[in-house]
């Protein structure tokens, strides 16, 4: 194989030569050598879309709808931090992914005894099935809204994504991003007719992109505040990203190397930037369309839904919200299944059919989503949505610290390795999500112990 290290590996680092993820895909795209910025930044582009799908999924529509409806504008900026604590975080996926020839998953593996390992990979099983579920539910909403279909059979029909994704995979990389790319401006162009259509404050957006303390002061808001965090990084999106960026044919010099963090970067950036406009009209839309006209309660996709017609004056409002989420869903199982097959790829170096692994992860997720409809009835499919959040929470923190351990260690990343700026940066921003979201957590075992 040729992912080498350059640079003399570290004792910990056990293996010499690793087996990639994704091995179809893997430097299957051609970077075109002498070409100039313009060509080498569209053949680097195409990664950061498919993560930043994570960062718009069916998890944050709650969480954004509910800040808008109680809170008008004013949680605006927990969103633009959060989606810049992700551009760091993603570009440190991409030197690790990029100078060492490994994802994060395979990373843990050489660098943690087998037990940690096994530890870390059950732990990122079990958010990339939350985040997955949350995927199932927002995608069997959408189904149900538009079409009337109950809930449990729009969670069978996502098994439909399985085949999809095998179908798009076997025909290039390319396809498989064309189609997440496509899908995300799809929600783009719903979101936007949406504002248009509701006319929010834009002084009042402007104020709410500013940081304010009356966040830490109310606690129904700093709950929120914590939730949409929560529902924004991603852990999942860490492998992912790591992988992937590997699917480009770059020059494996240090000089090339280089280069391909740097339109890496750009391409990861920009996307989130995206992400950052859609997570941030899901808010300014329920503020506009919900709080400014008195309806503070609304949480749920579909009192949203049902709303917005009304509020908006047009009788396509709650389709084109409908048409989104969809869209959102469909592209968030894509890129969460392949999360799933590195995952087990890079931890466990299991290789299994792509049919086969590809089924599994998608049965991890819609087994549990089928039984608790079938137990509680569809009532409860939002109350999974928030839950789905909370696990991930959990397993946040148990990504984000071994990518700053990996990417702040000169032994693995040689002359990538994090300059002191980005280590004190990088490591502020872990902590403080975890502080956070281990915050989120406590509230809401408290709030259940309190039921």
């Amino acid at each position: 194989m040729e992912n080498l290290p350059p640079h003399l590996p570290d004792p910990n680092w056990r293996q010499a030569r690793v087996m990639p993820s994704l091995p179809e895909s893997h430097r299957s795209v051609t970077v075109p050598a002498g070409a100039g910025f313009w060509r080498k930044l569209l053949a680097f582009s195409g990664p950061g879309f498919m993560v930043a799908v994570g960062y718009m999924d069916p998890g944050n529509w709650a969480t954004d709808l509910a800040g808008g409806a109680q809170f008008g504008y004013t949680l605006l900026s927990v969103i633009l931090i959060s989606n810049l604590m992700a551009i760091l975080l993603q570009h440190l996926c991409v030197k690790l992914g990029i100078a060492t020839g490994r994802d994060l998953a395979q990373a843990c593996r050489d660098h943690y005894p087998r037990p940690v390992v096994w530890f870390l990979w059950i732990l990122c099983e079990l958010a990339i099935a939350a985040c997955d579920l949350a995927e199932v539910i927002g995608s069997a909403i959408a189904l149900q809204l538009l079409f009337g279909i109950p809930l449990i059979w729009g969670c069978l029909i996502t098994v439909a994504d399985v085949l999809l994704l095998l179908l798009l995979q076997h025909k290039g990389f390319r396809y498989l991003e064309a189609v997440v790319i496509t899908l995300i401006l799809t929600i783009g162009s719903c979101f936007a007719v949406e504002l248009y259509l509701a006319r929010p404050d834009l002084a009042g957006i402007v104020t709410g992109l500013k940081p304010n303390l009356e966040i830490l002061r109310n606690p129904a808001m700093l709950y929120l505040a914590i939730g949409i965090l929560g529902a924004t990084v991603m852990p999942h999106n860490l492998y992912l990203h790591s992988s992937i960026v590997q699917t480009r044919k770059y020059e494996q010099t240090p000089g090339g190397k280089r280069e391909a963090i740097k339109f890496a970067t750009i391409d990861s950036t920009f996307a989130l930037m995206f992400a950052l406009f859609i997570n941030g009209a899901i808010l300014v839309l329920a503020a506009a369309a919900f709080h400014g006209r008195g309806h503070t309660a609304v949480a749920e996709i579909q009192t949203a839904y049902h709303l917005l017609d009304g509020v908006l004056g047009v009788t396509f409002a709650g389709i084109l919200f409908a048409v989104a989420l969809l869209a959102s869903g469909q592209n968030s199982t894509l890129t969460g299944t392949l999360a799933g097959q590195i995952v087990m790829e890079g931890f466990l170096n299991l290789r299994l059919r792509p049919w086969l692994r590809r089924l599994i992860t998608r049965a991890i997720a819609i087994v549990p989503a089928m039984v608790v409809i079938g137990i509680y009835g569809e009532s409860k499919s939002t109350d999974l949505l928030v839950a789905s959040q909370v696990c991930l929470s959990l397993q946040l923190g148990f990504a984000c610290w071994p990518l700053m351990r990996f990417t702040s260690d000169r032994t693995k990343m040689g002359e990538f390795v994090n300059p002191t700026w980005i280590k004190l940066l990088g490591w502020t921003i872990t902590l403080v999500i975890i502080g956070l979201n281990l915050k989120l957590l406590l509230d809401f075992s408290g709030l259940i112990g309190g039921q």
